[in-house]
């Protein structure tokens, strides 16, 4: 017996329904932390720490969002091997780290939080994304907008320690990629 046209309707928005829910789930998200949330962290399960410096108003900032942390191979590299921070370079929270609270400070025009501002060594660039060891020592700040063509070779040469003893230009010459 066919199907009547509601019927067959129902069915048509019943599948778009279920294909909208299968990307949703196969879209993976970075599983952002507070920077205490990542430090306490990390002292039960110790990983690389990767730190994401932006502000509000940055507009590479959001295209990195939008184009590089959203990008599933990214999003799912970062959760397995790091933990992941989002930094507001003008964040108004009070951070505790190493026994000092750092804090948000206005100097004329100028905005900044103390911890991002240590961190930038007092460069506010931002977007700058930092690599810390899994013992909290900086690796390496990188400033700008970073493709996932980019990232994903960078997040690499970090997370398996190939900066001990490998050559960066060597590491990128022969890095195949997992973006599709």
């Amino acid at each position: 017996m066919p199907f009547t046209i509601k019927e067959r309707m129902k069915k048509v928005v019943l599948l778009v329904a279920l294909g909208f829910t299968l990307v949703s789930f196969s879209q993976e998200k970075i599983n952002w932390l507070g920077f205490e949330e990542a430090i306490a962290l990390n002292k039960k399960d110790p990983k690389p720490i990767l730190l994401d410096v932006y502000t509000n108003w940055c507009g590479y900032c959001k295209k990195m969002d939008k184009d590089t942390y959203a990008n599933p191979t990214i999003a799912a590299y970062i959760n397995k091997n790091f933990h992941a921070v989002k930094m507001n370079g003008e964040g108004k929270e009070d951070i505790t780290y190493k026994g000092y609270t750092f804090k948000y400070q206005k100097k004329g025009r100028m905005e900044f939080h103390e911890l991002a501002a240590a961190f930038l060594e007092g460069q506010l660039s931002y977007p700058t994304t930092i690599f810390l060891t899994k013992e909290e020592q900086m690796l390496q700040k990188i400033p700008g907008y970073l493709s996932p063509q980019r990232f994903e070779i960078i997040l690499a040469f970090f997370k398996t320690e190939a900066y001990i003893d490998t050559d960066w230009v060597d590491f990128e010459k022969n890095f195949k990629s997992n973006i599709k």
